[in-house]
């Protein structure tokens, strides 16, 4: 059912400083317990649209040293597709970092864009002798902005930009990976073959939004987490995975504001973290954090105060991973946790988009 009645202002005024990860624990309430729907507007004009995206990917290219800019492909649209590249010697461990496979998921690109800055400060000094870190900030640029072949009529948000799962083709990117590249849409084969084919990467966290309304014990959690689970994964890549959560789980939930849950996931080779892992041996870890940035479905979106904390979210996740792999500490990380980690299930009681 498509519901038309307009919710929650997603806004993004006052983006969080990275120092703001060392301040005083925020109270539990602020995400998985924070303001739930029906709070006001969706605002999509405070996200970045794809033309500050790239502007802002310029800028910090022409500042940071350690970074390089490549194009890996184009959309549908012909929007070209940036990687941020920083690879200080190729023989390091990679982590490729992945946000947009669909496009009204966008404050985990937010959360990148915060930490691609903060990877350009002192307090990341020394970080990337040890690491190569990849970051792909908005691979369905067309769905970003709406510029897709069908009718946007239904979504919630106000103003002209509307943003959507699908690319421009009414594809989700996020079941492409199991086919030959050739019969891919344009920018999931891109991604395979002059990233996944191209790069020795050895971990990947695919970034997307779920609904508003999952829960674990009672309590609505701020995202949650998912390794590989198709068969054909070897073991030693789920156990890497396994740990790759184990560090971002260990990082968030000792805020006091993160909840975070097991999400119930396919075991599709199709689906990203399981095609990815099953193809190239690449350890990968879903995130899905609360929320989405526009949608047909009001319970799909979410009250501007958790944004901030959202994008924390994702900054803190981004910088744990690389800062464990770096120091190695990784390689030790008890993963035991997804032993008696809760499987969330939704409120509402119906059944939350796929991943």
């Amino acid at each position: 059912m498509k519901l038309k009645r307009k919710v929650l202002s997603v806004t993004l005024t006052g983006l969080l400083a990275f120092s703001a990860l060392n301040a005083a624990t925020s109270p539990a309430q602020a995400v998985g317990n924070g303001p739930g729907t029906g709070n006001g507007s969706i605002q999509t004009s405070i996200l970045h649209t794809y033309e500050e995206l790239v502007d802002t990917l310029k800028t910090l290219d022409a500042k940071q040293d350690a970074m390089k800019l490549e194009v890996i492909g184009q959309t549908v649209k012909g929007r070209d597709i940036y990687m941020a590249k920083y690879i200080s010697n190729p023989s390091n461990p990679t982590i490729l970092f992945l946000t947009q496979q669909h496009g009204n998921e966008q404050l985990t690109t937010e959360g990148a864009l915060e930490f691609m800055k903060h990877l350009g400060t002192n307090k990341t000094k020394g970080l990337l002798n040890n690491v190569n870190v990849l970051v792909i900030p908005m691979l369905n640029a067309d769905g970003a902005m709406g510029d897709v072949n069908f009718s946007l009529e239904d979504y919630l948000a106000d103003g002209d930009r509307h943003l959507t799962r699908y690319n421009a083709n009414e594809v989700d990117l996020n079941r492409e990976h199991d086919k030959p590249t050739n019969e891919m849409e344009p920018e999931a084969r891109v991604l395979h073959e002059n990233v996944f084919a191209k790069y020795d990467i050895d971990y990947m966290i695919d970034l997307h939004h779920q609904g508003t309304l999952s829960e674990t014990d009672g309590q609505l959690v701020s995202g949650s987490m998912l390794y590989p689970t198709n068969a054909k994964v070897k073991p030693e890549v789920v156990e890497k995975s396994k740990r790759l959560g184990a560090v971002v789980f260990n990082a968030i939930h000792h805020t006091g504001w993160g909840h975070i849950g097991k999400y119930d996931g396919g075991s599709g080779e199709n689906i990203g973290r399981n095609g990815a892992a099953v193809r190239y041996d690449i350890s990968t870890l879903l995130f899905e954090m609360r929320g989405m940035s526009d949608h047909y479905r009001e319970d799909y979106a979410l009250g501007q105060k958790s944004n901030g904390y959202l994008i924390k979210q994702t900054v803190i996740t981004l910088d744990a991973a690389v800062r464990a792999i770096s120091d190695g500490s990784i390689n030790t990380t008890d993963a035991s946790f997804w032993d008696t980690l809760p499987q969330q299930t939704n409120r509402s009681g119906e059944v939350e988009e796929d991943e």
